[in-house]
């Protein structure tokens, strides 16, 4: 038993101050001496007589084994040191040459002084220098420094103070329904009373859930902005300790400082690190701080009262691995989703963006949001930085239309890979793999215009793309459009197949692509005979990727791998015929495409309702020079 009521393996303060005192007497007796000693040169009896007799020796100092003195060579004083011989007549020399004789010790010192120098001094700085870092660490321990050990049971939440984010709703765009319902929050936080007069209470927390960024964080931070009250923010993984009960120590801390500066805000990012479903069998381990974690958290949201002004508000990418019971009303009654912008939205992101850089009057935020379907706020922020960034690196002082362009394809496709030069054979391959997918989208119906094609390759490994742009939002997808989709996912290799009778590695993603869409419908979609309207696949983290798994026999999985093949080879035919049947258009096409590298979906279209050249158009071999 441990008897002692200082913490086991831990010196005190004075310990290392004992330590450092002993470091520096061992310094001055052992060391500092020896370095002394080095300085002085060593010369034999005979070169110190000379040395004298030439008048070089200014002074001596003549010990009982040794003599000290100082010799003068060409204006600069040396201390040499020699044995002494017992000679009657050396102090007759020494005066005779006009050698002052000193009889003390050589740089012999006072006492107080060597005391102060070589003891006092140097200790006195050690303290010092102690006393300023032990303070230092203290002070972020104490303030819930980060690592500190003094911090734990500190939420380490940041607290903005009132308006200090600056964040208002006007600075938030295209996510109209979310701050519709974060509004009702805003009015309460204003006017308690009229909801108090009636008898209604204010949801406890709000769940703003939403694929990565969509705004979550930022919205939190706009309520706070309109409400004008102190708001707290802290992620999920810094409520995670190694040392149990630390993590339900800062949740009391949180809520603590909260119902201290009512009314306020509390904003909990990516609450899901502590949140997840507990397991019938129990956390063990590590894991058990997170369930102690959690449960503090549900008892404090049960605990506080919501008449007081504080709201709860968190954030998280997969609202499908909460536990239950943070879902329930009385936790977080509200759930809000915050979704990929739509059409309108992404015009409203771009606009509030394109107010922080000097534009170009031509610029038109409709056609750039067609162009960016699917990108969600934060990569519509990253497309106006990027139209900026090409502007200045091309010497003009706003950014235009072709700049916005551009810096879209760079997020979907990455920069334009300047070293990388293919040959004339490669691309002319590509020039045909594009075109066969341009080409195959064109002559089907329901199929998105093609916006843009060009074989310049990418830094995301593509060697080319071919851009289609939706005219119009489609919420919903129809049979035959993803069938069309399909189908123009195998234009590229049904060219390379068609003009080359060989196939290459280009198709990858195409494959890919093709496959996925192919097993959604017959999995989940239920666009299938056999198998009706039953779900073969569950899909989870639908913000995320949305990881689908199989919920079907091996017998049915193997049935619907068949079927998924079958839809593929019968789109892949399609795509074969369509070709075939356009073959010259797809010679002059590629041609221009190889010529050009770049073509517009206007200049597509045109050459394509033209009818073909009374010149028969040239063919692979003649456009490398050689048989391809």
């Amino acid at each position: 038993m441990n008897l002692d009521n200082k913490k086991p393996g831990k010196r005190p303060l004075y310990v290392y101050y004992i330590i450092a005192v002993v470091a520096i007497l061992l310094l001055n007796i052992l060391v500092l001496p020896s370095l002394q000693e080095r300085s002085i040169e060593k010369t034999d009896y005979s070169t110190f007589l000379s040395n004298v007799d030439r008048g070089n020796v200014s002074t001596a100092n003549i010990q009982s084994d040794y003599i000290y003195y100082v010799v003068r060579k060409n204006g600069v004083d040396t201390t040499c040191r020699t044995v002494r011989i017992e000679d009657p007549d050396l102090i007759k020399r020494l005066y005779a040459a006009g050698t002052a004789i000193v009889p003390e010790e050589p740089q012999k010192q006072s006492i107080i002084l060597s005391l102060l120098l070589g003891y006092v001094v140097p200790i006195g700085i050690f303290i010092l220098i102690g006393r300023w870092l032990s303070k230092k660490l203290m002070s972020s321990m104490g303030n819930g420094g980060p690592g500190g050990m003094m911090s734990f049971g500190k939420s380490n939440a940041k607290v903005y103070v009132k308006s200090s984010t600056g964040i208002k709703f006007s600075d938030v765009a295209g996510e109209d329904e979310a701050k519709e319902l974060l509004t009702e929050i805003v009015d309460y936080l204003h006017n308690p009373h009229i909801y108090t007069e009636i008898g209604a209470s204010m949801p406890k927390g709000a769940l703003l859930v939403g694929p990565p960024g969509t705004g979550k964080t930022l919205l939190a931070k706009a309520v706070a902005g309109e409400a004008e009250v102190p708001f707290f923010s802290i992620s999920g993984s810094e409520f995670v300790e190694m040392f149990v009960g630390m993590g339900a120590a800062k949740v009391r801390d949180l809520f603590k400082q909260a119902n201290e500066k009512a009314p306020c805000i509390v904003f909990i990012d990516e609450i899901d690190t502590i949140g997840k479903k507990r397991d019938g069998a129990g956390f063990s381990g590590g894991n058990d701080e997170r369930e102690q974690t959690l449960n503090q958290l549900l008892t404090e949201m049960d605990g506080f009262d919501g008449s007081k002004g504080v709201v709860i508000l968190a954030a998280t990418n997969r609202p499908d691995s909460l536990d239950p019971a943070l879902l329930r009303p009385g936790r977080f009654d509200r759930r809000i989703p915050v979704e990929l912008p739509d059409l309108q939205g992404r015009e409203e992101i771009l606009r509030v963006h394109a107010k922080k850089i000097k534009i170009s009057d031509s610029v038109r935020f409709d056609e750039i949001a067609k162009a960016a379907a699917g990108a969600s706020g934060a990569e519509l922020a990253n497309i106006v930085n990027e139209a900026a960034l090409r502007a200045v690196r091309d010497g003009r002082k706003f950014a235009t239309q072709p700049d916005f362009e551009e810096s879209i394809e760079v997020v979907i496709a990455g920069y334009q890979k300047k070293n990388r030069v293919l040959s004339n054979k490669e691309k002319l391959i590509v020039s045909y793999h594009e075109i066969g997918h341009a080409l195959v989208a064109a002559m089907q119906t329901d199929s998105a215009p093609v916006h843009k094609i060009t074989i310049i390759p990418r830094t995301s490994g593509a060697l080319g793309y071919t851009m289609q742009v939706d005219e119009k939002e489609h919420f919903l997808m129809s049979k035959e459009e993803l069938e069309n989709k399909i189908a123009t996912f195998t234009g590229g290799r049904a060219a390379e197949e068609l003009i080359f009778h060989s196939i290459t590695t280009g198709a990858s993603n195409d494959i890919e692509q093709a496959t996925k869409i192919a097993r959604a419908m017959i999995s989940r979609y239920g666009m299938s005979d056999e198998f009706d309207m039953v779900a073969m696949e569950n899909v989870s983290n639908q913000y995320l990727g949305g990881d689908a798994s199989l919920t079907c026999s091996f017998e049915t999985q193997t049935l619907l791998d068949k079927k998924v093949v079958e839809l593929v080879r019968r789109q892949h035919e399609k795509a074969l015929k369509i070709l075939q049947d356009n073959i010259g258009k797809l010679h002059e096409l590629a041609k221009y495409l190889y010529e050009h590298e770049t073509i517009t979906g206007d200049e597509f279209m045109k050459i394509l309702e033209q009818p073909l050249p009374a010149v028969e158009t040239s063919q692979p071999g003649e456009l490398l020079g050689t048989e391809a």
